[in-house]
């Protein structure tokens, strides 16, 4: 039977740990629950996109179908977009391997930075929307829940494959008497990496991600009708997210850079909590006094505007 300390790259370990049958099957567990991810992801979107649509927030399609369509297209965008800027923030924070051996490290499967992906994903979902004339930051209020639900999926991909996202090495000595040794240390046993860690194990990282995660998807779920102006809930998903990755970062296996001697992660992550925090003031006030900017920008001209 599996236990929390082995990992499962393909899904034929997991069949076999489970049923002792040896099948063919080398789908990568990584690949199959991002994909998990992607579906939760997109089903919260849509309930939050279409109940914003109802309300005339976001203008843009002229039914519900053409906002599903919508809806499926873009996340398709996001997860090409992110798998693209995860690569290409990951290739950046070492370029002299980059320069050693560019084909192994453009085209290999392990090194994907997650702010890099959320960054690019984010960036081009803005353009998508602009061309399609949607209001931009009621869209991405509906997303916060979802991006945040997806990044919880996703780390699980993480913890079950071991694809190497694991924390430091753990110390028994320091684990709170409450916490299952398992959630302290994991030894990661057949992980896709082929490395043997030594006993008692490294810090399960992504398991404290998910937790994480899953606890902040409540948060911004909860608040997803609130009063302020357009862009709020994004604004507090950009701060809820920085925070999550500035407390996961030290317990994490990390290239450090610069003066401070932080991961890059932590640079960015940094520079998002300033700014999500400043957003947050500037959308403070109530919609009722403080109307959204963007809501001329998709609207139909009336009679008297094209006389």
């Amino acid at each position: 039977m599996p236990t929390p300390d082995d990992a499962y790259p393909y899904l034929s370990d997991v069949v076999k740990a489970l049923t002792g049958a040896d099948l063919p099957l080398p789908m990568p567990m990584f690949g199959l629950l991002v994909l998990v991810a992607l579906v939760a992801a997109t089903f919260v979107l849509r309930i939050e996109l279409r109940r914003r649509w109802s309300g005339g927030e976001l203008g843009g399609p002229a039914s519900l179908e053409q906002l599903d369509e919508l809806t499926t297209t873009f996340a398709a965008a996001m997860l090409l977009s992110g798998i693209a800027g995860a690569k290409l923030f990951s290739l950046a924070e070492d370029p002299g391997a980059v320069l050693a051996d560019p084909v192994e490290q453009v085209f290999s499967s392990n090194g994907f930075n997650i702010i890099g992906g959320l960054v690019v994903a984010t960036a081009v979902g803005v353009v998508i929307l602009r061309r399609k004339r949607i209001r931009v930051a009621p869209f991405l209020d509906a997303a916060a829940p979802a991006l945040m639900l997806g990044y919880a999926v996703g780390r699980i991909g993480c913890q079950v494959s071991g694809d190497g996202d694991w924390g430091v090495a753990a110390d028994l000595a320091d684990k709170p008497g409450w916490l299952p040794s398992w959630l302290w240390a994991q030894q990661y046993e057949g992980n896709i990496l082929g490395v043997q860690i030594p006993a008692p194990g490294v810090h399960p990282t992504p398991i404290w991600e998910t937790a994480m995660a899953l606890v902040l998807f409540g948060v911004l779920w909860a608040l997803r009708r609130h009063p302020y102006r357009a862009g709020w809930l994004f604004s507090l998903w950009i701060v809820l997210a920085a925070a999550e990755r500035l407390a996961i970062e030290p317990f994490r296996v990390n290239e450090l850079h610069g003066p401070l001697a932080l991961s890059q992660a932590q640079y960015l992550s940094a520079l998002f909590l300033v700014v999500g925090l400043v957003c947050l003031l500037r959308l403070r006030a109530r919609r009722a006094t403080a109307p959204d900017p963007e809501a001329d920008e998709t609207r139909e001209p009336q009679p008297s505007e094209t006389a």
